[in-house]
């Protein structure tokens, strides 16, 4: 038995959520395992009725549960970032899930805008680092002078920075970014972890030319674990090199391994070269706590309740989190079966074909079950 809490969240989440719970349940029914579903009423309409995002009960009860099925959230009522902020990337830091893993892989039978490129050019994973960079959100905009104190607090460490500011500029911005030798070790050790399960090639991708002093502790990391690998090739790359050799080359990556910000650029161009958004998911992870698993679109509030939204990114994300609870059988069964209902033709209008979000569903769900 397997308990997973589940989110919906907002616009076409809950449509897509429960295409992925439908095949999730054929996956345990034929692999001889059940799924304990507990629905989290957290997203937008709770928001907008009472104020509230995410509250230290909700995050209680979410940590009793070693894995997340998350759907979407944003809705256009909200002012943009609130609800990615409050709920999405709240979750992430109380659980502590420091890596982002994304597989960049195209299936067969979905084409790639990439000229001449196959199913066997197309095949990595991205390992996010997802806790620091210029992500931990401490940052300012401006006029005149100012003094703060700013924190960061991570299961790891503490930070605090006493800024005592003064322009006379019209008005400025700042970010700050945090990179810590621990918070780097910990995802690129994964990094490596993954790459030798896989072909043993891991890529690092930082822009240590510019970034000096942040991204040069990340290289360094970086080659005092790859020394801890000998069996693993290594190797640097700038992001801004990396997005045209994604384009050009894929085929010569097997695990890349990123800093926060550069990762979340990355991804989405990994994404384009696999087929776009609909087919690719994401995992928050936390290896040795609450992990979360989600496809990486939005919520898109225009195709609520048509029935029409792709479920493919979900149901893969669903896959992703099979694997992390130990069905590793069930997980490639998913995903197989994925690879047939598009060969089947059993798709959504964004990808040539006809049919609805639970229809997709159900024919994942049957081939599982036939298989």
């Amino acid at each position: 038995m397997h308990r997973v809490a589940v989110i919906g969240g907002d616009g076409i989440g809950p449509e897509i959520i429960a295409a992925g719970t439908r095949v999730l349940d054929a996956a345990g029914e034929r692999f001889g395992f059940n799924i304990e579903w507990q629905a989290f009423d957290i997203g937008a309409e709770r928001y907008l009725e009472s104020g509230v995002l995410l509250t230290e009960d909700d995050l209680a009860d979410l940590a009793r549960y070693p894995a997340i099925y998350f759907g979407a959230i944003g809705d256009n009522r909200v002012k943009p970032g609130v609800l990615e902020k409050g709920i999405l990337l709240a979750m992430r830091f109380a659980f502590d899930q420091y890596i982002n893993l994304r597989p960049i892989r195209l299936l067969r039978g979905v084409q790639t805008p990439l000229a001449q490129k196959g199913p066997g050019d197309i095949d990595f994973v991205v390992v996010r680092e997802n806790t620091e960079d210029f992500y931990v959100g401490i940052g300012s905009r401006l006029q005149g002078k100012e003094r703060r104190e700013l924190e960061v607090i991570r299961n790891l460490y503490s930070v605090r920075f006493g800024l005592d500011v003064e322009s006379d500029a019209d008005e400025i911005a700042y970010q700050i970014g945090v990179v810590s030798r621990e918070g780097s070790e910990r995802a690129i050790r994964y990094a490596f972890e993954c790459a030798a399960r896989r072909r043993k090639k891991v890529t690092s991708v930082d822009k240590a030319n510019v970034l000096t002093d942040v991204y040069g502790l990340w290289r360094d990391v970086f080659s005092g674990v790859a020394a801890d690998y000998p069996d693993v090739e290594h190797e640097f790359n700038f992001v801004d090199a990396v997005t045209m050799w994604f384009v050009k080359n894929p085929e010569w990556f097997d695990v890349v391994v990123t800093p926060n910000m550069f990762g979340d650029i990355i991804t989405d161009l990994g994404a384009m070269i696999q087929g776009g958004l609909g087919l690719a998911p994401g995992g928050n992870i936390n290896p040795n706590g609450t992990s979360m698993f989600e496809p990486i679109h939005g919520s898109a509030p225009k195709y609520r309740g048509l029935g029409v939204a792709n479920p493919v990114a979900t149901i893969w994300a669903g896959s992703l989190l099979l694997d992390h609870l130990g069905e590793q059988e069930a997980a490639a069964a998913v995903l197989s079966a994925i690879e047939r209902s598009i060969a089947d033709g059993v798709v959504t209008k964004d990808m040539g074909g006809s049919a609805g979000t639970m229809a997709v569903a159900e024919h994942i769900a049957a081939t599982i079950l036939s298989s």
